[in-house]
């Protein structure tokens, strides 16, 4: 990885020391305050995190300092927001109410769902830009002129944009944009958002196993938060680690109003295992792509599984299943149709903005993606054999290699 593209000079930056004590010091002076909240919803998570950024992740110079302006990122949103909400107690009265989660894999359609379910102005949907600084809480007034948007643009532009270009062919990126709740689980630090930024497999796996409830319950008051000066008729939210705590949504947002994507695993699996490889590659020259493939792949499953053992718990009364190639076929209809399902109104005017939305975001207009499962020392045979029970149990259809 070179240290300078598009006008932005890594090399001359100072390597920075990647410790627990150093990065906290950076939020305390950075924000001028100390209090990040309860340790117990979010210290562990911070010191396996750091540990593995150290020992694990191969971090060249340049990763080093990309991930520690990561951490700090989520260190001074903690303290902000952790202030904000002391100063403001009211704001843990907003109410939540029958919010949509879009849950499924990777590469499943939820991406594109949820930026079209965006377009709804009756829709909330965390955006990019609010996530990465979250404070103060955003207002109807200024929402779509906020300075930070503009400081969102130049760090994606000075971050991946940068040092990985070709990402944008695999997932876009934009302060203006839809973002997952990945983002805002990184505030407790339980969050599959830096295992897919940094080769972190041992912080992935307790993510995976982690009592999730307190994550949850912090994503709610961060929803009342962003939503205390600027609310909507419902929230939209989207991710793919919803999987680890279905149990702990439920518990929290027992209204929830769920949308399960679905696709051909043999297709995901490749797909996200080459997005791991180029994220992890902003920050190291040492990416094993047999390894990452290994890894996802049995990550993955665990998620399929959790998937299909939550539907058969019956815990999740309302669901929608929407499968990728009935998507593809006509979007907007797919959308009608969940909106029909859940007895949301949907009028003329949202769905022109909808087909305007995809009219103006063509498919591959950044670039084209291509991978096989053979890259990342998968066999097809296998994989179709693990995954199995996913598509039977869900009539996911095959779409061939």
């Amino acid at each position: 990885m070179t240290t300078e593209q598009e006008g932005f000079d890594y090399s001359n930056l100072p390597d920075v020391e990647l410790t627990e004590a150093a990065v906290l010091a950076a939020a305390r002076e950075k924000t001028g305050l100390s209090d990040f909240g309860d340790e117990a919803d979010w210290k562990e998570g911070f010191t396996l995190l750091l540990k593995g950024l150290n020992e694990e992740a191969r971090l060249s110079k340049i990763g080093r300092i990309v991930a520690f302006g990561e951490v700090l990122r989520h260190l001074e949103n903690r303290l902000r927001v952790t202030d904000d909400i002391k100063r403001n107690p009211e704001i843990l009265q907003v109410k939540i109410e029958k919010p949509v989660f879009l849950m499924g894999l990777p590469r499943t359609g939820s991406t594109i769902l949820h930026d079209l379910m965006a377009q709804d102005p009756d829709n909330r949907v965390p955006m990019t830009w609010e996530c990465n600084y979250m404070s103060p809480p955003p207002e109807a007034a200024t929402y779509d002129t906020d300075p930070r948007i503009a400081d969102c643009v130049a760090h994606l532009e000075r971050t991946a944009a940068a040092l990985i270009p070709e990402f944008q062919a695999i997932h876009e990126m934009g302060a203006l944009l839809a973002q997952e709740c990945l983002m805002l689980n990184a505030f407790d630090f339980k969050s599959q958002i830096f295992s897919n930024q940094f080769w972190v497999p041992t912080y992935q796996r307790w993510v995976e196993s982690v009592d999730n409830l307190s994550v949850y319950r912090t994503h709610k008051r961060q929803l009342q938060y962003m939503q205390w000066k600027n609310p909507r008729a419902r929230w939209v939210l989207k991710s793919t680690s919803y999987f680890w705590g279905l149990d702990a949504i439920m518990a929290v947002y027992p209204d929830a109003q769920i949308v399960m994507t679905h696709r051909d695993p043999i297709k995901l699996i490749a797909s996200h295992c080459s997005l791991i490889s180029m994220a992890c590659s902003m920050g190291s020259d040492l990416i094993d792509k047999k390894e990452v493939g290994e890894f996802w792949s049995v990550t993955w499953e665990k998620a399929m599984k959790k998937f299909v053992e939550f539907r058969q718990s019956g815990k999740a009364e309302n669901v929608f299943d929407m499968h990728f190639a009935e998507l593809v076929k006509d979007q907007v209809g797919m959308v009608k149709r969940i909106y029909a399902h859940f007895g949301l109104p949907l009028t003329a005017a949202t769905e022109q903005k909808m087909r305007e939305f995809i009219a103006n975001n063509p498919k591959e207009r950044h670039g084209t993606h291509r991978y096989t499962l053979e890259q990342f020392g998968l066999d097809p045979a296998q994989e179709r054999e693990r995954y199995r029970f996913y598509q039977d149990y869900f009539h996911v259809a095959s779409e061939g290699q």
